[in-house]
């Protein structure tokens, strides 16, 4: 029992981090309706401009503003370069755009930072709590543990913006009904300019975190594909579904590779969340936290 319970608090705070990733798809997607396949890049090239700037010399807390500076100049540039230009086109000119992002990035970031493999410390070791270990025999990484926290924070921050601030009001309003929202005097471009600001901030919370625990390197970009049958279980539209959805991609693939692993050959970790997510299409293919969408023909 104790085993079973330790493999899954794990795979539960490792299903936090694959949460952080879709937060980044679920804001953009709410209020522009684009799914920014980039999202994934964002992250990387976050995690790359931080230690770009910690690389030369810049201290913890000011590298840490540069680097959030860059990426909300980042989002902001990219809503009013690459997206406003394609309004009303068809949703597949705008996925487009956001797969050309992406290459972009990918080499932009290199160009800029370099493309070596760096280290990235947050001063957050990865081992066990003694205080878990030695009074329940459960081993909970510290950094696991520290990394919840830090999304738990920044999902109450999300949600305090979208409830109690005028533009969180107003952005609710834009992903509700875009025409509505223009009719009673709402800016769109303004409520975009800070949706992607605001998932900028996200990506470098991410990539901050990924990059301490995988290095900083070319594979984060990959971590956008995990976070895709978290958008499936959870919903395209719902904050609190990217959460739930990435705590049960996160509790199941650990689960699945301990107890079912070794009658298929192991090794299904990296593939069981994709099995589980075609499985859920065919019973809720909104998710579970999602809108149900008619259309009259």
């Amino acid at each position: 029992m104790e085993f079973f319970i330790e493999v899954l608090i794990g795979g539960l705070l490792a299903g936090v981090m694959y949460s952080l990733v879709a937060l980044g798809f679920v804001l953009i997607y709410k209020a522009s309706g684009v799914l920014n396949f980039a999202q994934g890049a964002m992250v990387w090239f976050a995690a790359l401009s931080f230690v770009g700037f910690v690389g030369h010399g810049f201290p913890f807390a000011v590298a840490l503003l540069c680097a959030l500076a860059v990426m909300i100049a980042l989002g902001m540039t990219t809503e009013r370069f690459v997206l406003r230009p394609l309004v009303n086109q068809p949703p597949i000119a705008l996925f487009m755009a956001t797969i050309g992002l992406s290459f972009f990035l990918e080499g932009f970031g290199p160009f800029v930072w370099g493309s070596q493999v760096r280290e990235l410390q947050l001063g957050i070791e990865d081992e066990p709590l003694a205080y878990f270990l030695e009074r329940f025999n459960v081993s909970i990484s510290k950094f696991d543990l520290m990394a919840a926290g830090i999304c738990a924070v920044l999902v109450a921050g999300l949600a305090l913006f979208f409830q109690k601030t005028k533009i969180g009001r107003a952005l609710r309003a834009v992903a509700d009904d875009h025409q509505a929202a223009l009719s009673v005097g709402i800016p769109l471009q303004t409520i975009w300019r800070v949706v992607w600001g605001v998932a900028g901030f996200v990506a470098l919370v991410a990539g901050m975190l990924w990059g301490a625990r995988n290095g900083v390197q070319f594979a984060l970009v990959s971590v956008v594909l995990k976070a895709f049958p978290v958008l499936i279980l959870g919903g395209l539209t719902s904050v609190p579904g990217a959460i739930v959805g990435g705590l049960i991609i996160g509790s199941t693939e650990k689960l699945a590779e301990i107890y079912l692993g070794p009658y298929v050959g192991g090794g299904i970790e990296g593939w069981f969340p994709y099995v589980l997510a075609l499985m859920f299409l065919l019973v809720r293919p909104e998710g579970l936290f999602g809108e149900k969408h008619i259309d009259r023909v």
